[in-house]
């Protein structure tokens, strides 16, 4: 995901640079403050570790007990994280993260699209669960050093960063850009935290689920008929060109790219027939809503 270095000048990172700054400029040693830019990650569990706490790889059939567990006891109504309470009681989410290494690629080979879709969503945001609580306490998911495209968890028998489980698996082998509408970062600007899983036979449903509750928040979508001004979420920003293979159209939108004409029409068929025409039809000005990354913990 595109971040900034600085969320806002009263944050930590930009007290301590200032810190440094000063030091630098009263003729005293230049040092690296540690967490200046993110403090260095715990590293995941080894491969035996895994395969220890795994259920699976103890011949368990794979199963998602485990981390719905976590999410009933863990995430409340507004998808926030008890993180500090999932740190002191992690057991299950350590024996679901062992389970998402050990499964087969054979085994994820007969499951269904549905059911490649809900496991990939779920292994994301469970993988980013644990790469909080193993840092626990942060502001921020920013907070932690390299936690995208350097920290390395294990699925399917195979390292992958959290980048590679959404932008080479997720969004490469699958047409699904409600997808963006259920991947959790730990951040307030992101989608709600469900407190179950994901799984096949459901997953339209709990997609569908996942999309009206992201569009009902003001902090992801916004629209002001008075000012002619309609704000979506910087995700729409970021990917919105996945979202061309689906909801690409070439009426309506007028004075919108093409990208962006597929955003609204995908937002617009989640809207009620008024505000779905006014989207359609009327000229307005589309903006990109800030982006919270404070982290969402209760």
């Amino acid at each position: 995901m595109a971040f900034s270095v600085f969320r806002n000048p009263t944050s930590k990172i930009f007290k301590a640079l200032k810190g440094v700054a000063l030091a630098s400029a009263l003729g005293g040693s230049l040092f690296l403050l540690s967490g200046c830019f993110g403090k260095p990650p715990v590293e995941p569990a080894s491969g035996e570790e895994l395969l220890s706490r795994s259920n699976v790889a103890k011949g368990e059939a794979f199963s998602y007990d485990d981390y719905n567990e976590v999410l009933a006891t863990y995430v409340n109504e507004k998808g926030e994280v008890d993180y500090g309470g999932l740190l002191e009681n992690r057991e299950a989410l350590d024996r679901f993260n062992a389970d998402l290494a050990a499964v087969s690629r054979e085994t994820y080979d007969s499951w269904s699209e549905p059911e490649q879709i809900a496991f990939w969503i779920n292994a994301y945001n469970s993988l980013t669960l644990q790469a909080i609580i193993d840092n626990y306490p942060v502001e921020s998911i920013r907070g932690i050093n390299g936690v995208w495209d350097r920290l390395e968890f294990t699925v399917l028998g195979e390292k992958m960063t959290l980048n590679n489980v959404e932008h080479d698996v997720l969004r490469v082998d699958f047409n699904e850009p409600r997808l963006h509408m259920a991947i959790v970062c730990a951040s307030i600007g992101c989608p709600f935290l469900r407190t179950e899983a994901f799984v096949g036979d459901r997953l339209d449903q709990q997609l569908e689920e996942q999309t009206l509750e992201f569009l009902s928040d003001d902090r992801h979508f916004t629209l002001n008929k008075e000012s002619n001004e309609v704000g979506v979420s910087s995700i729409f920003k970021w990917f919105g060109d996945d979202f061309k293979k689906t909801y690409g159209t070439e009426t309506g939108f007028e004075g919108h790219n093409d990208k962006d004409r597929s955003v609204l029409n995908f937002i617009a068929q989640h809207l009620g027939s008024e505000n779905q025409s006014y989207l359609k039809d009327s000229k307005y000005r589309l903006k990109h809503l800030n982006y919270d990354w404070n982290l969402n913990a209760q």
